[in-house]
């Protein structure tokens, strides 16, 4: 996977803090799912290096900047990045399980083809983890316990937005839904308010009213859709057949002509690729990308400081690549 900021030297200094960070506190929430299956049978595979890479945890690394940008301490950075990586195994895991795959989180020695299994334990050791370094933060600072199970209910209210709206797709939709409905009430709370709840505990140990605050909560949110209407671009077939929403679908559905959703549609029933329809309809591709890059740029311009502003272009490159849109804006 490649580095996303290879080139661009300047901002070596300030990417190796955030990589060091992201590496202790990585390897936190590794010594406590240790410790939780410590006496069990099931074995934790020690993370190679490329674990902690930013690369293969860009996102963590966008979620801990938002720390840095509002002048957290070290300390509890560290400590919500691997909050974060707790609340990565849960999502991952119930993604895992509603997709039928295994993207991994956490390598134990159980066999590769008992991938249900592995993410319910995924999401059991995560949730535990979770509460454990809650605990050990609040003891360590003279700090109510209560405060680690209202910081625990809360991270499990806000993934649970998220993972409600899942649920009502999973038995088909009804209609194609306008564009703008679908930013607005499905989108939303699919991968929106789901960047947003990375601040969900942070929110209890900070003064989260602050004006700079609710700035980077509102990129990060941005964040999400762009990378959303990424997701959609790359999805448009197996989210047709599968009865889910899509922002694409419902733009060729609203605003195309209808010939072009007969096209699409006979692709789908004849079991191809997006790739196929892109190819028929290059300028509907190339529009779409140019909306979501453009909301993934807005989003990144308004997280990164000033300084940093010749991050964003690179970072989205990255995104979109890792999401599987190929693009020539960058």
């Amino acid at each position: 996977m490649i580095n996303p900021f290879i080139a661009v030297g300047q901002y070596a200094s300030d990417i190796g803090m955030l990589e060091a960070e992201l590496r202790a506190g990585l390897k936190r929430f590794w010594r406590a799912a240790a410790t939780v299956l410590d006496g069990s049978t099931i074995q934790l595979v020690p993370p190679d290096q490329a674990t902690f890479s930013l690369p293969r945890n860009f996102f963590s690394t966008l979620f801990l900047y938002s720390y840095h940008r509002v002048g957290i301490p070290a300390e509890r950075r560290i400590l919500y990045a691997a909050v974060n990586q707790c609340l990565r195994g849960m999502v991952t895991g119930c993604d895992n399980l509603l997709d039928d795959e295994y993207k991994i989180t956490l390598e134990t020695d159980l066999p590769a083809q008992a991938h249900r299994f592995r993410s319910v334990l995924d999401i059991m050791v995560a949730d535990r983890v979770l509460f454990a370094l809650l605990v050990a933060h609040c003891q360590a600072h003279d700090l109510p316990v209560d405060l680690a199970l209202r910081a625990s209910t809360a991270s499990l209210q806000a993934l649970t937005k998220s993972g409600a709206q899942e649920a009502q797709e999973e038995g088909g939709i009804e209609e194609r839904l306008e564009p703008e409905v679908i930013l607005r009430t499905i989108h939303h709370y699919k991968t929106g308010v789901l960047f947003q709840s990375t601040w969900v505990i942070p929110a209890l140990f900070e003064e989260a009213t602050r004006p700079e605050v609710l700035l980077v909560q509102e990129a990060l949110y941005t964040i999400g859709i762009g990378c959303q209407l990424l997701d959609d671009i790359v999805d448009l077939m197996v989210d047709l057949r599968e009865g889910r929403h899509n922002y694409v679908a419902s733009v060729i559905a609203h605003r195309e002509p209808p010939a072009v959703w007969q096209r699409l549609t006979a692709l789908v029933a004849a079991d191809q690729t997006a790739d196929y329809f892109y190819a028929a309809f290059p300028e509907i591709s190339t529009r779409m990308q140019t909306e979501a890059l453009a909301m993934l740029e807005s989003g990144l311009r308004a997280l990164f400081a000033d300084k940093h502003q010749g991050l964003v272009r690179p970072a989205a490159a990255f995104i979109a690549d890792r999401i599987g849109v190929q693009t020539s804006r960058y």
